[in-house]
């Protein structure tokens, strides 16, 4: 199968209709129908089911949509490693992280990387839940993932990344006591994001330390969301040390805990090959990870 073949597919399965791709491909739709069915009849069966308002995947897509994920991002890789040996400073790095991480590491990561690769394209994609990440990873959507987890995703290659300091943030002037201890902190209603979310996980360690779970006053699918809903009082939360600072320019009491909890995410990826962009970011957050004494050596 050629290149521009499994492009094709691949727009028509991201977009979900034979418009939208074309569209994005800036190609007329004539022109990409026949193209996908003429590469139909090469495969000798349908990728799509043709619905009245855009297409489906059939079995022989479903099958196709991974592989061909891999297929053009071996391609990528490839021509990236040719222009790094030719001297050109080019790429395109796309990581997946959980909320919190995308944050703190994250964000100082890629201003660092940029520094040194400004002509390095990077999108990052937001996904709170952990096993999410982990997917767009192992389907190929993104080269690099992190998550709040002690171990790499079964199956993948990873690093451990710096540690963050955990900080209760509590609604403004709830609390006069320089640190809170995790029985007291424990007792408290917390306001926090889904199961298998990195803030979730912070919240449910902390308080199982203690053999107790989490009361949670109010749950929601937005981080964005939990600092305002602590502002008005309707619980208390976990934030690392970057995202307390944010909400406590914002007015919130934000105490660090006693005794201190300090998480350190991972950064992982699917073994073989990975492009010059990606294993250059990787030696980024090896270095960042070190110990500020070990690093200025």
């Amino acid at each position: 199968m050629e290149r521009r073949e499994v492009e094709y597919f691949l727009a028509v399965a991201e977009h979900g209709s034979f418009t939208g791709a074309a569209k994005a491909l800036r190609i007329a739709q004539p022109s990409l129908s026949a193209a996908i069915g003429q590469f139909e009849n090469r495969l000798g069966g349908k990728l799509f089911h043709r619905l009245p308002h855009g297409v489906r995947l059939t079995p022989a897509g479903e099958a196709l949509l991974e592989p061909g994920r891999q297929v053009m991002r071996d391609l990528t890789t490839a021509q990236d490693s040719v222009h790094q040996v030719l001297g050109l400073t080019s790429g395109r790095l796309d990581i997946v992280a959980q909320t919190t991480l995308a944050v703190d590491p994250l964000a100082g990561l890629i201003g660092e990387f940029l520094r040194h690769h400004p002509k390095v394209d990077v999108r990052v994609l937001d996904q709170e839940l952990g096993k999410t990440v982990t997917g767009s990873v192992r389907a190929g959507e993104c080269e690099l993932g992190m998550v709040d987890s002690g171990t790499d995703p079964e199956g993948m290659d990873g690093i451990r990344l710096r540690g963050r300091e955990i900080y209760a943030v509590l609604p403004p002037g709830e609390h006069n006591a320089k640190r809170i201890g995790l029985s007291e902190l424990a007792a408290l209603d917390f306001v926090t994001t889904p199961e298998g979310t990195a803030t979730r996980g912070v919240i449910e360690d902390v308080v199982a330390a203690r053999d107790l779970r989490p009361r949670v006053s109010v749950e929601t699918a937005h981080q964005a969301m939990v600092v305002p809903l602590v502002l008005a009082g309707a619980g208390v939360t976990l934030l690392p040390a970057s995202m307390a600072a944010g909400a406590a320019r914002e007015g919130a009491t934000v105490l660090p805990l006693r005794p201190k909890v300090v998480r350190a995410g991972r950064l992982f990826w699917r073994p073989g090959p990975l492009s010059p962009a990606a294993s250059r970011f990787i030696d980024f957050a090896m270095n960042s990870a070190k110990p500020a004494s070990r690093r200025s050596r």
